[in-house]
């Protein structure tokens, strides 16, 4: 599975492969084009650009501190922009809200926002101290806390394995179960010292920090971000004209099986036509410029027929 270390997040978001992004959209002038995970708007503010004078954008996103960074962004495209909170899954319920199409392209950026990763508060990062959260959507229930000290040995062997392939899932598990009853985890470093108390030295060594893994899983988890991208593909598809494009970006091999999967699938059943046979992934001086794209991998399919 290829990681994306969190110590490589904190930096001004820039988004990843864009000019990949831009081009296997084959936007126009005048297209309409959602942006499912809008983030700050880096790939929305290209996408507007190469889609104006009249072009439009709906931007969703789950993140409300993101959408406020996304509405400084475009400011510039004033009534061309128009930004949902909401889950990407649900985007026929936001199109029909909202009367906007048609649409000739969509896009699925599946990294999660730089600004959330720096805010200690939101519990995403084992680089800082803060409540062990990882909503996207704070008023959701469900957080990583309720993770870590509600669920069995097994659900956490569970997620630890699926969400984050990690070898040493149960053993971490069951330092998780021990440590709660002596007392409730409730802080990211508390859940760093227990992960590094049921690894191995030389795990705890290696090049990825040691808890990237089940921070990853937990993340997914509390998210639900698998089946968040399982609903919206077939959602995105069905939103798309025919002769649109849809284009994902993943940053973790789970997601990248996912997409690769439903992509095949469609054109099995004649939906849609893979235009990348293989992912495309971010060049050196890319990487150089901004590590985090290293994990980057951009899908793009066409919609053939409704």
């Amino acid at each position: 599975m290829e990681e994306v270390d969190l110590s490589e997040q904190t930096q001004a978001h820039i988004p990843v492969l864009l000019k990949e992004t831009v081009e296997g959209l084959a936007l126009r002038p005048g297209d309409n084009v959602i942006d499912g995970t809008v983030g700050a708007g880096g790939h929305a503010a290209a996408i507007l650009e190469r889609t104006s004078p009249d072009g439009l954008l709906l931007g969703i996103d789950l993140d409300e501190a993101a959408l406020e960074a996304a509405r400084r962004k475009l400011a510039r495209f004033g009534s061309r922009v128009m930004l949902v909170r909401e889950n990407y899954k649900n985007v026929e319920r936001v199109l029909l809200s909202h009367s906007f199409g048609p649409i000739q392209a969509a896009l699925l950026d599946l990294g999660f926002s730089s600004l959330a990763v720096d805010d200690p508060s939101r519990g995403f990062s084992f680089r800082f101290d803060g409540p062990l959260d990882m909503r996207f959507d704070p008023s959701q229930e469900l957080t990583a806390a309720s993770i870590v000290n509600g669920w069995n040995a097994d659900q956490l062997t569970g997620i630890f394995v699926r969400c984050g392939e990690e070898r040493f899932a149960r053993r971490i598990a069951g330092a998780v179960i021990a440590a709660r009853r002596r007392d409730r985890i409730v802080s990211t470093l508390q859940l760093v010292d227990v992960i590094a108390s049921a690894v191995p030295a030389a795990y705890r060594r290696g090049r990825i920090h040691f808890a990237t893994r089940t921070f990853q899983a937990l993340r997914i988890a509390t998210n639900d971000e698998l089946g968040n991208l399982e609903a919206a593909l077939p959602a995105f598809t069905g939103s798309i004209a025919p002769g649109g494009r849809l284009a994902v970006i993943s940053f973790h091999s789970l997601e990248d099986r996912a997409v690769k999967r439903y992509f095949l699938s469609q054109a099995a059943a004649g939906v849609l036509k893979v235009l990348t046979k293989r992912p495309l992934t971010a060049s050196e001086a890319e990487v150089a410029v901004n590590p985090r794209s290293r994990s980057a991998k951009l899908r793009v399919a066409e919609k053939i027929k409704s």
